[in-house]
């Protein structure tokens, strides 16, 4: 290769080591690893100017430190250096420096592509990795398709509207992906997170059957290699480096209906009036730039909204929060406060020469705030004090790519970057991610101030992201497409971001682009009550898109999976609560579980997910009456008839648009509580634990508390497990942890798939009583069953359950 062409790394030339692992200088660079946990190995390597690396020592996404104490072992071999902590061996080659990664049995991990390794193109950085056979790639968040294998993907953020299965980039950036593949017997994974803010490119062997890579435009290659034995420990370690989200409030679980734009106020109170009429449950209206004075962000209308604090008081005693969208873009007008203000305190992004950059959008030419600069993210912060104080009680981040007309924000446009100076070509891919944490810690810090004792959990929405912007806000997939197609995009891009650390996060349901059918609208909506974030939204100048407006019949069927939705919410709540513990998403890709069945990457299964550890939902297309379903290993339960099926096989099952296909894992259990129209109304007073019989267990954490401030955090919670030990032939709940009483006084135990029913049932040491149920999850409608209730055969067990306090000591079940 002419070297003048490219440059790669050569002979080492001599090296040091420290406590946390070891620096290797070469002829024209420096290379540093360090182990940040004995699973964690950060790899940077910086060109070296006038005999100096340029380290770029400052990160938005990582929030971890080196962790203290790992015991780690360097050595000297002839023609390598070798690091090991007890999980990872890291080889070292000396002449040219390659790196190969073992696990702690010797097994090969990753190794560097032997001619290539790290190389120099221009101001180019790329690491190339030797292709291993059989090997998948999963993750990079906001990609279509599960396996990455043979494609190739770029990172920079993008107003990407109308985009298509094949679009590329869309509006986040998470550059963190998973390896997988086998050898002699032994199934491997790994993870690779480059922390670059710079626009990247990944290629997984895209035009090419030698090396996958990943590139950068500028600055230091600076990757987290990650070892553990399953993909889940794996998105841990990746939520340990870039922090995990923190507890929404409850009413973020719940629906949410949007448009662009409900105006003026009386019609945001006519559709508020009719869902209570309907007893339709929602939560959440929210405003689109129409409710602005002429789309200037921190106004309102003076003629579409004249008193919005008394339309916020009427919403919020009719049980509904709402939520305004804000834009980063400020409007350049002498008189209006924002603009003044900025200008006075010198918020806005310069060009070299210290005059502001301005830039076109909704309210026209706009400059732009420096929310990578800290003094501006608390100037954007106490902007939305007075919107908080009309009665919003959450925040839409929109625009914030940022987009302007025309998509080319110049690159020489300077930016603070906490410090650390830099040009659009570093700030762009944050700028998004630091628009929200300024929205955020915004929020919190008033919502504090104005709920004390305990303080109001924010909520904050964002399109445009980076890795680590799960700490500050849920995200959305963005300006999609009524379309079948979006509704299985839709599934796949939710759970590729739970693999790479966004646990929350949505679609717009319905497609905000185009006018969808009836029935794209019935089906769309029977998959959005198991998405994370549930909001319909819809474009201007679309048809109406409220589960009332296609008719009786789709109006029943949103309303049954909405209704199912609430009663999902103790199990929804607690899996949300465990994501802020784990990182583990909520939409739970199938190669969190079966990374290495091959059929979970067929056309067939690619769309399909977990939601939570018991429940998999199989979206399918609105046009199909029969569609097919894979079911994975184990046995699955058919949650509309209680049918079991056993894993490892397709089935074909009916999807007339009121059967969303459902089916609970074996062993499993499904928690859950009476309807509710909206989170501040109150359940009754039981609980409901749906246990699904299986050959393997399963350990359920049911968490509550007061699903709005942070005194959860001063141990006002109320906590316990539910086991299930199919072994010991029991089921049991633990002893409540935490401060707080239960809402809940009973508990009604439902026993779905046992053979026998169980011969002994105690709480609290007395004896229950067990008595058959026939209650269904999904009511019949129009003639059909979604239970099977009225059509289950005799060969199928029949459900029993049982009616107990739910006292603060031990239940136990046996068999």
């Amino acid at each position: 290769m002419n070297a003048q062409l490219q440059r790669s790394l050569g002979r080492l030339e001599r090296w040091n080591i420290d406590e946390q692992g070891m620096l290797c200088i070469t002829t024209d660079a420096h290379v540093r690893i360090t182990a940040y946990s004995a699973t964690i190995i950060r790899v940077r390597v910086a060109l070296c100017t006038g005999g100096q690396p340029q380290w770029d020592n400052h990160s938005f996404a990582v929030v971890a430190a080196p962790q203290p104490g790992i015991q780690l072992d360097v050595a000297e071999q002839n023609d390598a250096l070798v690091l090991r902590t007890k999980a990872l061996t890291v080889l070292v080659q000396k002449n040219p420096v390659r790196m190969k990664f073992f696990s702690a049995q010797g097994h090969l991990l990753n190794e560097d592509e032997p001619a290539f390794g790290t190389a120099w193109i221009g101001d180019e950085i790329t690491t190339y990795k030797r292709l291993l056979p059989g090997e998948r790639f999963i993750g990079l968040g906001e990609k279509g398709g599960l396996d990455k294998r043979g494609r190739g993907f770029t990172n920079w953020n993008t107003d990407a509207f109308g985009y298509g299965a094949g679009t590329d980039p869309l509006y986040g950036t998470t550059p963190f992906y998973i390896g997988l593949h086998s050898t002699s017997g032994n199934n491997l994974v790994y993870g690779i997170f480059l922390d670059n803010s710079y626009k990247s490119h990944f290629n997984f062997g895209a035009s090419n059957q030698r090396f996958s890579a990943f590139t950068v435009e500028g600055g230091e290659m600076n990757y987290y290699f990650i070892h553990r034995p399953t993909v889940g420990e794996i998105v841990q370690d990746y939520t340990l480096l870039t922090g995990r989200m923190e507890l929404p409030p409850l009413w973020a679980l719940g629906y949410h209906q949007c448009r662009y734009s409900y105006f003026p106020d009386t019609e945001v109170l006519s559709v508020a009036r009719t869902f209570r009429e309907k007893n339709i449950p929602a939560d959440v209206l929210w405003l689109d730039i129409h409710y602005m004075d002429n789309y200037k962000v921190f106004t309102w209308h003076p003629e579409r909204f004249p008193h919005p604090t008394n339309l916020l008081g009427a919403l919020d005693a009719m049980g509904f929060r709402t939520v305004a969208i804000t834009d980063p873009g400020i409007k350049i007008e002498a008189g209006y406060e924002a603009y003044d203000d900025g200008v006075k305190n010198d918020v806005f992004v310069k060009y070299p020469d210290g005059t502001y950059h301005t830039s076109e959008v909704w309210p026209g030419w706009c400059h732009f705030p420096d929310f990578t600069k800290e003094s501006v993210r608390r100037w954007w912060g106490d902007k939305l004090k007075p919107l908080i104080q009309d009665g919003i009680d959450g925040f839409w981040t929109d625009m914030n790519e940022p987009a302007t007309w025309g998509n080319r924000f110049p690159d020489m446009v300077e930016f603070d970057c906490d410090g650390h100076r830099a040009t659009h070509k570093k700030a762009h891919n944050v700028y998004g991610m630091q628009m929200a944490r300024a929205t955020y810690e915004g929020a919190r810090r008033h919502y504090g101030s104005m709920y004390p004792g305990g303080g109001k959990r924010p909520f904050t929405l964002t399109r445009a992201f980076y890795s680590g912007v799960q700490r500050y806000a849920a995200v959305w997939t963005g300006d999609n497409t009524a379309s079948d197609e979006h509704i299985l995009l839709g599934a796949q891009l939710v759970a590729n971001l739970g693999l790479t650390g966004i646990p929350f996060a949505g679609v717009d349901i319905g497609g905000f682009n185009g006018n969808g059918s009836r029935e794209l609208f019935a089906r769309w909506m029977s998959v959005g009550a198991f998405t994370p974030f549930f909001r319909t939204h819809a474009a201007i100048y679309t048809k109406e898109q409220e589960p009332w407006s296609f008719g009786e019949d789709v109006e029943e069927i949103c309303k049954q999976y909405i209704e199912l939705r609430y009663k999902l919410l103790p199990y929804l709540y607690s899996t949300v609560y465990e994501a802020t513990q784990t990182g583990l998403p909520i939409a739970r890709s199938l190669a969190l579980f079966y990374p290495f069945d091959d059929m979970i990457y067929d056309r067939v299964a690619e769309a399909q997910y977990m939601f939570g550890a018991a429940l998999m939902v199989a979206p399918v297309p609105s046009t199909k009456d029969l569609a097919k379903v894979y079911l994975p290993e184990g046995e699955w339960y058919d949650m509309h008839n209680d049918r079991k099926y056993t894993g490892k096989q397709t089935i074909i099952v009916e999807t007339p648009l009121e059967r969303l296909p459902l089916f609970v894992k074996a062993g499993h259990m499904l928690v859950m509580q009476s309807v509710i129209q909206s989170t501040k109304q109150k359940p009754n007073d039981t609980l409901y634990i749906h246990l699904y019989a299986g050959k393997t267990g399963s350990t359920f954490v049911y968490y509550e508390d007061d699903g709005e401030t942070y005194l959860y955090q001063q141990g006002d919670y109320y906590k316990r497990a539910f086991i299930y030990n199919p072994q010991m032939q029991t089921f049991r709940c633990t002893k409540a942890d935490g401060k707080r009483l239960s809402h809940f006084r009973n508990v009604r135990l439902i026993f779905h798939g046992f053979g026998t029913m169980p011969s002994h049932i105690t709480a609290a040491g007395r004896k229950v009583a067990l008595e058959r149920y026939s209650t269904p999850l999904l009511k019949p409608s129009s003639g059909y069953d979604p239970l099977g209730v009225q059509h289950r055969t005799a060969s199928e067990a029949p459900t029993y359950s049982a009616a107990i306090e739910f006292p603060a000591e031990e239940i136990l079940v046996k068999w």
